[in-house]
């Protein structure tokens, strides 16, 4: 066996969507920042996201989570995410992931019944707690980066439905939320490909037409998750079909997309704070999501700035595997493959 370069991995899946922590081989990556090293990833180092989430090591939905020394004094772990689409920000699967990665393999010291993590993120500080019960984690509850409604009622000129309403919210990730029903799809499974055809379509448009731009950090912009709401989904439990660039379902229900979706509940006065709120996956997994505080983000233009809320999720991750992904020179797809 010939190995130019090897990375060491836990696999791990959060309600059904995976997450391959890589626990060695990167390096540490340059950057003041967790947000400054996501950026030098994107732009040296990106080829190590297709080598380990691409086919043929990994498919076409793969997510994972890249572990490094934390860049501020009050975290633990840093974490870059990586997926198929990308180097997102944030994800809320993914941390739960790592998480629970981090107590079951003893990389941190496990306290019971919880073990508290501090993350830092490309997004934001993130709070972990880490339920144990006999050295198990039995789930994880994520305080996630403040949250917000972006725009209510807007709509957007998506061939051949014509206008279609969303809300844009903000919850790590940038989330356009649209009700399935306009679009004349059923919420079932056999019904797939119209989805995906459809969220990605919506996509487009958004990105087109009225693309999102963070008002304190114009380089988190674009929206790469539609949010497809079921018929008779409320703030008490909404099921939904979270549409992924470049063409993927979220299997869990979405960490950054359950805590956009609680701001724009919240934004129409329907979700208040401290109100449990059960947000079910396409598969029928389940997160709990709860708002616990609400704050004020300073915007230029903006009177009275945009109303923050902090989101709170739990959730639960199993860890699958461990693995080492060896680089032969003379593989032909150094980077995979996206068929």
């Amino acid at each position: 066996m010939r190995s130019s370069r090897v990375f060491h991995a836990v696999d791990s899946h959060t309600e059904g969507m995976p997450t391959r922590v890589i626990t060695g081989g990167v390096g540490v990556i340059p950057g003041a920042t967790m947000f400054d090293r996501r950026r030098h990833f994107i732009d040296h180092l990106d080829h190590i996201r297709g080598f380990l989430m691409n086919e043929p090591r990994g498919h076409a939905a793969m997510s994972g989570a890249i572990l490094q020394p934390p860049t501020r004094p009050d975290a633990d772990f840093g974490i870059l995410f990586i997926e198929t689409s990308g180097c997102l920000p944030m994800c809320g699967h993914g941390t739960i992931g790592v998480a629970t990665v981090l107590v079951e393999t003893g990389m941190v010291e496990v306290t019971e019944p919880v073990t508290t993590l501090r993350l830092d993120t490309p997004a934001g500080l993130v709070i972990a707690q880490v339920r144990v019960t006999d050295g198990a984690a039995t789930s994880v509850t994520l305080r996630n980066v403040p949250s917000f409604a972006l725009g209510l009622d807007r709509t957007v000129r998506v061939s051949p439905w014509g206008d279609i309403p969303y809300d844009m919210a903000f919850g790590g990730n940038f989330y356009a939320i649209v009700p399935l029903d306009r679009l004349g799809i059923p919420f079932e499974r056999a019904a797939k490909q119209r989805i995906m055809d459809a969220g990605l379509a919506v996509m487009a448009a958004v990105n087109a037409q009225d693309r999102p731009v963070h008002p304190a950090n114009p380089e988190i912009n674009g929206c790469h998750h539609v949010y497809l709401a079921a018929p008779g989904s409320d703030a008490r439990h909404s099921r939904h079909a979270m549409v992924i660039h470049p063409g993927m379902f979220d299997r869990s229900p979405c960490g950054t997309g359950t805590s956009a979706r609680m701001a724009q509940l919240h934004a129409r006065g329907e979700l208040a704070l401290h109100t449990d709120f059960d947000n079910e996956s396409f598969i029928g997994t389940h997160f709990t999501g709860r708002l616990v505080e609400q704050d004020t983000l300073t915007v230029p233009g903006t009177p009275g700035g945009l109303t923050t809320v902090t989101p709170t999720i739990e959730g639960r991750a199993w860890i699958t595997g461990t693995a080492q992904y060896h680089y032969d020179p003379d593989d032909p797809f150094p980077e995979g493959f996206v068929l």
